[in-house]
């Protein structure tokens, strides 16, 4: 088995410099041994970062209930699913069918809950997570597969995501102020290091070009075009239904900020962050801010309508206010009242993570 090491030098000896989208791309989802494909337990307390999902239960079962809401409560209607995108271990998944099957068994019943999941590794972790409810889960690699059974390639249903966005690949561009142009970052050899080396000038234009005259020079900014056309994919497969995305990002204006010189893009390894993000490909895990305003103008442009954009904090707040007022929700307990806070607080979760709602109806 090759490490994702060996294999980016392995591709720098051929090409001199690899683009800073491939390092991430081999660093994090190299068959066997990239990040996201060894070992499970890198989510949590004893692992790399915390979630929202390893916070606790909660975050799930607020889910699950904004969910039943939005398909109507007295059942699912025939062929309606909910889809999850980037499950990693499951247990986001067995949260919200647990609630489901406790709370509002006759959604459970009829429910199909489908996992959108390229890696058989991680879809061994899934499936051991979420093994109580097998017979209403299933698997899909891509949305070709995923859509075969809908009526006319769509699917009818919700489909969300949990801290997906932000780990796709991403293209690092810098700004050369003398020369006014724009650069792409890319990725070379010294000695046993990887270091940064400049490609060649950049097709990359800015949305409003006068930011350039106040941009300083060396100013980074990474653009995920593969979010974007994922997101652009979802909606294309969506007949009916939401499409949620939650993540930390920020809008297009709050990116291109002059005094956001380095960029989003950063490196986590047990709970520290670090921006030497060559380091260590393969053992640490690697991330960017999402960009809403291109993940929002990307569904419009499927023809979904915009429903909500705001803050995690805003978003569940609002979801516990509903089941307040609609009851059967379970006891409220002091460790859902700690868990709360955690997910909604801003020093938190509770302001770094949006919430994107885009929806289609007949």
């Amino acid at each position: 088995m090759k490490m994702p090491k060996e294999i980016i030098c392995e591709e720098i000896s051929k090409k001199g410099v690899l683009p800073f989208s491939r390092f991430m791309e081999l660093a994090l989802y190299c068959p066997e041994s990239g990040y996201y494909e060894t070992e499970m337990a890198k989510v949590g307390r004893g692992g790399d970062f915390i979630t929202s999902v390893s916070v606790g239960n909660l975050f799930g079962q607020l889910l699950a209930y904004q969910f039943s809401e939005w398909v109507g409560g007295g059942g699912w209607s025939p062929g309606t699913v909910i889809v999850e995108a980037g499950a990693h271990d499951g247990r986001l998944a067995a949260d919200i069918l647990g609630w489901l099957k406790a709370h509002r068994p006759e959604c459970f019943a009829g429910l199909k809950y489908w996992i959108l999941e390229p890696s058989l590794t991680r879809e061994q972790w899934q499936r051991s997570t979420v093994k109580e409810f097998t017979e209403n889960v299933g698997w899909a690699r891509d949305f070709k597969q995923l859509s075969a059974g809908g009526k006319n390639g769509k699917i009818n249903g919700i489909v969300f995501s949990n801290e997906l966005l932000d780990s796709f690949p991403v293209r690092r561009f810098g700004w050369d102020k003398m020369g006014t142009h724009w650069f792409e970052w890319g990725v070379t050899r010294e000695g046993d290091n990887f270091i940064w080396a400049k490609l060649e000038k950049a097709n990359f234009k800015l949305t409003n070009p006068e930011l350039e005259a106040v941009l300083p020079d060396g100013y980074t900014v990474e653009i995920a075009p593969a979010s974007a056309e994922w997101w652009r994919a979802a909606a294309g497969m969506l007949g009916q239904g939401r499409l949620l995305a939650i993540d930390y990002g920020f809008t297009e204006e709050e990116i291109f900020l002059p005094s956001r010189q380095c960029g989003t893009l950063r490196a986590y390894s047990q709970h520290h962050v670090s921006d030497d993000v060559l380091a260590n490909p393969g053992g640490q895990d690697l991330t960017a801010h999402v960009n809403f305003s291109a993940i929002q103008k990307a569904g419009e442009a499927g023809g979904l309508a915009t429903e909500a954009f705001f803050s995690q904090a805003k978003f569940l707040t609002q979801i516990l206010a509903k089941t307040q007022v609609g009851g059967n929700f379970g006891e409220w307990t002091p460790a859902r009242t700690r868990q709360f806070q955690t997910l909604t607080h801003p020093e938190h979760f509770g302001r770094a993570f949006r919430v994107l709602v885009q929806s289609r109806s007949v």
